[in-house]
C-alpha cells in the first residue's frame, strides 16, 4: 500500500508541470512582449514561458496545482490582451471575416462620402468612429495602466485630433483602416499558426497495448512497451518492429514519397502511417522524446532564437514609439512657438506622422517571415536552428549537391544489354539473368529484373538452383542446366574465365557501371547500368540559377559517372 501511494505521489509530482498554449490576439507586435513577460513573471507557479509573436501564441510551463490555465488567461486579459486557451488539435479560426462592428463602420464611412451631395451625411463618419473606437480605447487604457506606449495610443491621439479639427471623414478612415489592418494581421497569424499546429498534431494522442488491447494516452506509454499498430493506423511512438511486416508512409516526417518496407528489427517513427500489415512495435522513446516531438521543440526554440535583423528591430522598437510622439508634438509646439500661420496645417501634419509612423508593420514583418520559413521547412523534413541561419542562407552564392541519392535517384537503370556469343539469344540471356537476379537483394538486381519485365520476360526464380552470393563480386545460379555467373570482373575467376581480356574494372564509360555474364568459363553477355537523375532536379537547379545562385556537384564516383549525371541536365546549363 505504501509503495502504491509513493508511486502515485511520484506520478503527481511528475505531471504537475504542464505546457499550455494560449492564443493571445492582443499581441500586435514585439512591443507587447515586455508586458506579457511582466505579467507572467508575477504569477506563482509559472516555471518558464515564451512568446511567439507571428502566431500570437504564448507557451507557458506551469505548475497546474498552483495556477491553472484559466487563471493565466484571466491575468493576461486584465491587460486587454484577448487571451484564451488553445484547444489541442484545434485549427479553426474565429475571425474569417471582419467583425460586424467593422463592417458597419465601413458601411457608414462609405455612405459619408455622399456628403459632397448632401452635406449632413458627414455625421455618418462620426458614427463610424463611434462604432469602431471602443476596442482601441480599452486597449489604450490598458497600455497606460501598464506604463506602456503602443500603437493604440498613437491611433487614439490621431482620431481625437482629427475630430477636434472637425475632419470626421479622416477620423472614420483611420479607425476603419486600423480595425481592418488588425483583422488582416490576425488572419496572417492564423495561417502561420496553422502550419505550426499541423506539425504539432501529426503525432497521435492514443496508443494500443499489444498484450491487452487497451487504448491508452500516448504520453502514458513507458519505454520498452509493446504496442500494436494495425494497417491504416498511425504509429504513436518511436520504436523497433518486433513482429510483423508492413510498408510505412514516412512523407509526413521525412518527405519520402515512396512507402518504406518494414520488417523485424526495423526502426519506425511516430506520426508515420502503417499502410498494410499488422506490426508489433517495442517503444524506444517516450512520447515527449520521440522524433516528431523533438521537431516541434526545435522549431519552437528556433522561433525564439531571433535573427540579428530582428534583434536590431526589437531594440529600435523600444524607442520608436516615444520618438514618434516627440516628433509629432514638435510639429505642433514649434509652429505655435514661432506663431506661424495656418496652424491647422501643422496640427494635421502631426496627426499624419502619428498614423503613418505606426511601427507594427516594421516590427512584425521580420518575425512573420522567419516563422513561416521555419515551420514550412520543418513540415518538409528540414530543421533550421534559427533566424540567423536563414540570414546566412540568403547570402549563399554557390550551392553544392551530393550526386548519389540527391541529384540522382540512387537507383540503377539498365541502359544497355547484349549477348557476346552467337549461340545465345538476347531473350535467353535476359531470361537467365532476370531469373537469377530475382533471388538477389542487391540494388542492381531490381534494375535487371525490371529490364526483363520491360521486355516481356517474367522471371521464374523456382527454375534457379544452387544460388550463391559472392559479396563484392556477384552471384551464381544454375538454370536450364547451365552454370551462370553474373557480376563484375572479379566474378570471372570463379567462372573459370582465367585471363580472358575484359574491360578494366571501374570502366564507367559514359558514367555507366559495367556488368558481365559468364557460362562455362566464357563471357556470354555484357550489360551496363546507370543511376538516373531525380525528377524535378533540373527545375530546382534552374530556379536556384534564377536567384543568382551557382550550383556544383560533389561525388566520390568517377569523373565519367559525374559527367554522365551532368549530361542528363546539360540542356538546362545550370552546373558550373
Amino acid at each position: 500500500m505504501a509503495a502504491q501511494e509513493k508511486g502515485l505521489a511520484g506520478n503527481i509530482s511528475k505531471k504537475k508541470f504542464q505546457k499550455s498554449y494560449f492564443d493571445v490576439l492582443g499581441i500586435c507586435c514585439s512591443s507587447e512582449v515586455p508586458l506579457i513577460e511582466n505579467i507572467l513573471k508575477s504569477l506563482d507557479g509559472v516555471k518558464e514561458f515564451s512568446v511567439i509573436v507571428p502566431t500570437r501564441t504564448v507557451v507557458v510551463v506551469h505548475d497546474n496545482l498552483i495556477i491553472s490555465q484559466i487563471q493565466i488567461v484571466k491575468a493576461l486579459n486584465q491587460a486587454r490582451l484577448e487571451a484564451n486557451v488553445r484547444v489541442n488539435g484545434d485549427t479553426s479560426y474565429q475571425k474569417k471575416w471582419p467583425s460586424p462592428f467593422a463592417v458597419a463602420g465601413g458601411v457608414l464611412l462609405l455612405l459619408s462620402l455622399l456628403k459632397f451631395v448632401y452635406h449632413p451625411l458627414h455625421w455618418l463618419a462620426l458614427g463610424s468612429v463611434a462604432i469602431g473606437i471602443p476596442p482601441i480605447i480599452l486597449k489604450a487604457i490598458a497600455s497606460i495602466r501598464n506604463f506602456r506606449l503602443d500603437t493604440n495610443i498613437l491611433v487614439l491621439i490621431a482620431v481625437v485630433g482629427t475630430i477636434a479639427l472637425k475632419d470626421y471623414l479622416e477620423a472614420g478612415t483611420i479607425v476603419f483602416l486600423f480595425t481592418i489592418a488588425e483583422w488582416l494581421e490576425s488572419r496572417a497569424s492564423h495561417k502561420a499558426n496553422a502550419v505550426m499546429s499541423s506539425l504539432m498534431n501529426i503525432a497521435p494522442q492514443k496508443a494500443i497495448i499489444a498484450e491487452t488491447g487497451e487504448e491508452v494516452d500516448a504520453d502514458e506509454v513507458k519505454l520498452n512497451t509493446i504496442l500494436a499498430v494495425k494497417a491504416g493506423e498511425i504509429i504513436p511512438i518511436d520504436g523497433i518492429v518486433v513482429d510483423g511486416n508492413c510498408e510505412v508512409d514516412e512523407k509526413t516526417l521525412t518527405g519520402e514519397s515512396f512507402p518504406v518496407a518494414k520488417q523485424k528489427d526495423s526502426t519506425v517513427w511516430a506520426s508515420t502511417i502503417n499502410l498494410n500489415g499488422y506490426i508489433s512495435v517495442k517503444t524506444t522513446a517516450l512520447a515527449e522524446d520521440c522524433v516528431v516531438a523533438k521537431m516541434v521543440k526545435l522549431v519552437e526554440e528556433a522561433q525564439n532564437n531571433k535573427s540579428r535583423t530582428q534583434r536590431l528591430i526589437d531594440k529600435i522598437a523600444q524607442y520608436y514609439t516615444p520618438v514618434v510622439i516627440i516628433i509629432s508634438v514638435s510639429l505642433v509646439v514649434v509652429p505655435l512657438t514661432l506663431r506661424v500661420h495656418n496652424r491647422n496645417h501643422w496640427f494635421h501634419l502631426a496627426l499624419v506622422v502619428l498614423v503613418s509612423a505606426c511601427p507594427c508593420a516594421l516590427i512584425l514583418s521580420t518575425p512573420v517571415a522567419t516563422f513561416c520559413t521555419l515551420t514550412k521547412a520543418a513540415t518538409s523534413g528540414v530543421l533550421i536552428k534559427g533566424g540567423d541561419y536563414l540570414e546566412t542562407l540568403a547570402k549563399i552564392k554557390v550551392m553544392a549537391f551530393d550526386k548519389t541519392g540527391t541529384i540522382t535517384r540512387g537507383e540503377f537503370v539498365v541502359v544497355d544489354f547484349q549477348p557476346l556469343c552467337e549461340d545465345v539469344s538476347l531473350d535467353a540471356l535476359v531470361y537467365w539473368v532476370s531469373c537469377i537476379e530475382s533471388k538477389s537483394s542487391h540494388p542492381m538486381a531490381a534494375a535487371l529484373v525490371d529490364y526483363g519485365r520491360s521486355h516481356s520476360v517474367e522471371p521464374n526464380p523456382e527454375n534457379v538452383v544452387d544460388f550463391q552470393n559472392f559479396p563484392g563480386e556477384g552471384i551464381h545460379g544454375k538454370i536450364d542446366g547451365k552454370e551462370i555467373y553474373i557480376g563484375n570482373r572479379k566474378i570471372a575467376l570463379r567462372a573459370g574465365c582465367g585471363t580472358v581480356p575484359m574491360p578494366e574494372e571501374g570502366d564507367m564509360k559514359g558514367g555507366k557501371t559495367i556488368g558481365y555474364v559468364f557460362s562455362g568459363g566464357n563471357p556470354i553477355g555484357i550489360f551496363s547500368l546507370s543511376d538516373a537523375c531525380r525528377t524535378g532536379v533540373a527545375e530546382a537547379i534552374s530556379e536556384l540559377k534564377s536567384f543568382g545562385i551557382r550550383t556544383a556537384m560533389l561525388t566520390g564516383d568517377s569523373q565519367a559517372a559525374a559527367m554522365h549525371a551532368q549530361e542528363q541536365l546539360i540542356t538546362t546549363k545550370n552546373f558550373c
